[in-house]
């Protein structure tokens, strides 16, 4: 179905970004297509579908590909027909309808004429009943626009199905009817996804990295069993290189010390037999040679295993290298943060919950947000950090502390480089040196400190906020997540997932991802 042969991608600004890649996919198999920011993931989805030509290499597909795009503002002003490409068919059958019997009418038709109900039956699986076909794409939601998408496999009928992050702006629903259709069809399907309840779906993982494609013959679950027992491995040779180092080290001292002594010892014996001051000369030149020679030996054995305890440390996972740290926030638990009885909020004179809302968030509590679309999470958050005042009912808020950290990681000022955007946090006068630390246990080395902030990825940008709250002088009383884990690698979610859970303070979470909130021990929802 599916044949890479050293297929590699340069960007027009002739960078490199990634090269040698071979894959095999069979008819009828469901792949998950994982690797870290940056990696090229929706750039090889691209090649496959035809979107992009590769710089090397060959792309072979026995099947026309059908595409999903992660991205649709560039369909804004386009109809959903169009959207579909289906808009010439259905003019052409109109046409045919009225009467206009040309041969082109009936060439662009193609015999097609179950296209009106295929349409129709597709945007009813995919809950897009009062969708219709002449709307403009830009009157949608995220989460309608995707839909439209994927209504489209069941327009089109394609051999190989081609999905980049399909589940990111769908609601709880709209992810249930993705994962069934996952389930019963029988297409081939290659698929860009951090969702990890979707990955669990597929038939095997192929994961994208610098040496090319690694693929993995079982689910999301068994890879990372798999990368579990490689990274027990790896770290056991990491600990017995750090052991062959220190001893190399110790035998370099030893043996140094032991040549000094002989070294000393030669010359008292060597004056008390009064040998001639030109002799002494050339005898304590040649100890000299000799312990430097005895010095380069063991200075070279530590050099190497110096250079390869760095390469092993090298290939650890980013998320084995960062350091969180947060101090705890200054509440006692279970101090009431909010309470709020009959609360209400009302746009334009209507109210937007049918029933008012009676809340109490407490200190240290871990609360999911949950609620479709235009059901008013984002104005529930708004009255709890009193961005909003409520129409209606009896508040109490306590005095508190709080980060909100949505999809954009909007708090990072792109205007600024990652070393000043650590700095605007610095709130206890930390020297240089410390924040430069700080940065770089959260994986910003010293290439990184003088980046604009504008030039970080969607990771790299979530990593620099954790870091951010690290170097502030006390954790936030409160940190609200509003879908985090929308622009994120499987490897950030796990950082970030990593980094919330030690934290102690008060979380409200909104997302989708029901995989992320049960790790997060999410143990309170409030459902609007």
């Amino acid at each position: 179905m599916l044949l890479l042969q050293d297929v590699a991608y340069i960007h027009p600004n002739k960078e490199p970004l990634f090269s040698g890649l071979n894959l095999t996919i069979h008819k009828h198999c469901k792949t998950a297509l994982i690797g870290n920011n940056g990696s090229g993931k929706s750039t090889l989805l691209k090649l496959i579908a035809g979107a992009l030509q590769p710089s090397e290499g060959e792309v072979i597909v026995a099947a026309k590909p059908y595409y999903v795009p992660q991205v649709f503002g560039q369909f804004d002003e386009y109809t959903v027909a169009e959207a579909l490409q289906v808009a010439d068919k259905l003019d052409a059958l109109q046409r045919i309808m009225q009467g206009d019997v040309s041969a082109a009418v009936y060439s662009i038709l193609d015999d097609d004429w179950a296209i009106e109900e295929r349409c129709a039956a597709a945007l009813q699986y995919w809950q897009l009943d009062g969708v219709s076909l002449s709307q403009r794409m830009r009157t949608l939601s995220g989460g309608q626009k995707t839909k439209v998408f994927l209504a489209g496999i069941m327009v089109h009928e394609p051999g190989l199905v081609l999905l980049d992050e399909p589940s990111n702006h769908l609601d709880v629903q709209g992810r249930q009817l993705l994962y069934h259709f996952i389930e019963t069809t029988h297409r081939t399907l290659m698929i860009v996804s951090h969702d990890r309840k979707l990955l669990n779906l597929l038939d095997s993982v192929c994961e994208l990295g610098k040496d090319g494609i690694t693929v993995y013959g079982g689910n999301y679950d068994f890879y990372t069993a798999q990368k579990h027992l490689a990274k027990e491995a790896l770290q056991h040779d990491v600990q017995s290189k750090e052991k062959a180092l220190r001893k190399a080290r110790e035998k370099e001292r030893e043996t140094m010390e032991r040549q000094q002594k002989l070294d000393a010892r030669g010359k008292q014996k060597q004056e008390k037999a009064g040998v001639a001051k030109i002799m002494m000369n050339t005898l304590r030149n040649n100890a000299e040679k000799s312990t430097a020679k005895m010095k380069s030996v063991h200075g070279e054995k530590i050099s190497g295993i110096a250079g390869e305890l760095k390469a092993l440390r090298a290939a650890l996972p980013g998320i084995d290298q960062v350091r969180f740290g947060f101090d705890s926030s200054g509440l006692h638990k279970g101090k009431v943060l909010f309470s709020a009885q009959s609360m209400n909020f009302a746009y334009d004179g209507k109210k937007l919950w049918q029933q008012d809302l009676d809340i109490t968030i407490t200190s240290g509590e871990r609360i999911a947000l949950k609620g479709a679309n235009g059901s008013g999470k984002t104005t529930l958050i708004q009255l709890v950090v009193d961005k909003l005042v409520a129409t209606t009912g009896t508040i109490h808020k306590a005095d508190m502390q709080w980060v909100y950290i949505d999809q954009e990681y909007s708090l990072i000022n792109n205007q600024l480089s990652v070393y000043e955007q650590a700095q605007q946090f610095n709130t206890a006068a930390l020297q240089e040196h410390e924040i430069k630390n700080r940065l770089n246990r959260f994986l910003f080395t010293k290439a990184h400190w003088n980046k604009p902030c504008s030039a970080l990825s969607g990771g790299e940008k979530m990593r620099l906020m954790l870091c951010c709250l690290n170097v502030y002088s006390q954790s936030p009383d409160m940190i609200i997540l509003d879908e985090p884990t929308n622009n994120l690698d499987i490897q950030n979610v796990e950082i970030l997932t990593n980094a919330i859970n030690e934290y102690e303070g008060t979380l409200i979470v909104v997302s989708h991802d029901a995989y992320f909130l049960e790790q997060l021990k999410v143990e309170k929802v409030i459902a609007l």
